[in-house]
């Protein structure tokens, strides 16, 4: 679970990282990362829309992000750090393992830049 503190919680955030982040595409999540000179914390935030499924799937799958999150990307990202994850549909099917490795690499690509 991800601490307060690590969350993105205001929508005007969720709109500049979404618009201002580097964008990364992968097979189940689209990730938006972005330099926040305002924070000294890594934030993430997710967006599961309805395309993903009904409202227990939705859930489901805004879990398995957060714990994929929270384990290894949260602790290798530069402090400053905003990260939004957007879930496609095929996220529902996916491994745990692999959205892990598919939200590691997107922070990894976005913090280089």
């Amino acid at each position: 679970m991800l601490a307060k503190a690590n969350r993105i919680t205001r929508g005007d955030d969720y709109r500049v990282t979404v618009r201002r982040g580097v964008r990364s595409v992968g097979e189940h999540t689209v990730t938006y990362v972005r330099a926040n000179s305002s924070s000294d914390q890594v934030r993430f935030g997710f967006i599961v829309a309805k395309n993903v499924g009904n409202a227990v799937v939705r859930n489901r799958v805004r879990r398995r992000l957060k714990a994929a999150a929270s384990t290894g990307p949260c602790q290798t990202a530069k402090p400053g750090t905003d990260v939004v994850v957007r879930a496609l549909p095929a996220s529902v099917e996916a491994s745990w393992a692999t959205l892990q490795a598919e939200i590691s690499l997107a922070v990894s690509r976005g913090s280089v830049r």
